[in-house]
């Protein structure tokens, strides 16, 4: 009498090897969900490479722990990565930064600046101060229609000697920022020293707030648009890169 093949004994198998498969994937999603608040995250395969300049930049001074940061330190080894990466086509650069260091934002602008590859801004929220620079510090711009600029002279803290080479010391710091969006926009130099030291529009402070469309009309930004049009640019000047 033949014997009874017994087909439990694969099926156990199988489920035992399922059910550790499962079990890490509910795990994945349940860490997915406690951090980015969806159990799933959008599978990212693209040769277009996305830096985001978010918050205050820090340069050579740590900021408080309660204070969002965009390290300089931790964007330009990605910025010399991106260059020796033959799999980059394009950089995006996703901008909602209240400034910080003068030193360290304008570093990282002139590396964008210089990289060869095709790369597009994207103001989302906010550029201000020395995020001008790094706004238009790419080879095309663009601006939400509600996101804003804010442009005034730089600021120092902490001691200041009260002598002429301080004030010139400023000066030459506030002619380096005037000369790199001057070189790289299409607004002059006079325009952006005018709106600078314009007195009647911020409260305690002077200074120009540039709005969407606003940004566009002065020169300082290429477009108006959002995500999906900087996208599009970008791709479309891969595109004529290759061609």
């Amino acid at each position: 009498m033949p014997k009874k093949k017994n087909d439990d004994k694969p099926q156990t198998i199988e489920n035992d090897e399922i059910q550790p498969v499962e079990k890490e994937k509910a795990n994945e999603k349940l860490d997915n969900l406690k951090e980015v608040g969806s159990p799933t995250i959008p599978d990212y395969n693209s040769d277009i490479f996305t830096i985001t300049i978010i918050g205050q930049i820090e340069g050579h001074t740590i900021l408080p722990p309660q204070t969002k940061t965009t390290r300089y330190e931790h964007l330009l080894p990605q910025l010399v990565s991106i260059e020796e990466n033959p799999n980059i086509k394009g950089v995006l650069v996703i901008l909602n930064t209240v400034g910080g260091d003068v030193e360290a934002g304008l570093a990282i602008a002139e590396m964008i600046n210089s990289l060869s590859k095709p790369t597009v801004s994207l103001v989302i929220g906010g550029g201000h101060s020395i995020g001008v620079p790094l706004a238009v510090s790419t080879d095309y711009s663009f601006i939400s229609p509600t996101a804003t600029m804010t442009i005034h002279p730089i600021r120092m803290n902490g001691l200041i000697i009260g002598v002429p080479q301080t004030f010139e010391y400023f000066s030459k710091m506030q002619d380096r920022i005037l000369n790199f969006i001057e070189r790289n926009s299409s607004i002059n130099k006079e325009r952006l020293r005018e709106m600078m030291l314009q007195t009647d529009e911020l409260l305690n402070d002077m200074g120009t707030i540039l709005i969407g469309k606003q940004a566009v009309e002065e020169g300082l930004i290429n477009e108006v648009g959002g995500l999906s049009q900087a996208i599009n640019k970008l791709k479309e000047m891969i595109n004529q890169r290759q061609n």
